[in-house]
């Protein structure tokens, strides 16, 4: 899947259009590199989000096509 779909569909991000602005404006790193919207997530992979003053970590748990929002929480986990 790609990254910006995985952090919509996981709601880490809200909008997959901010999530594909946030990729280009090089803020999301995959397992320590800078990665692009078009990433394929894989499971365990570490993604880094840099919202402003704020870095969110997440370890990738499960990589799905669709999720409620009570099954979005389990796709991550929160470094």
């Amino acid at each position: 899947m790609r990254l910006d779909k995985y952090l919509k569909v996981s709601r880490l991000i809200k909008r997959r259009t901010i999530a594909n602005e946030v990729c280009d404006a090089k803020h999301v790193t995959v397992n320590g590199k800078v990665a692009r919207a078009s990433y394929d997530v894989k499971v365990g992979d570490v993604i880094e989000i840099q919202m402003g003053e704020n870095l969110l970590k997440a370890r990738v748990l499960i990589v799905t096509e669709h999720a409620t929002k009570n099954d979005a929480g389990l796709m991550y986990e929160i470094l």
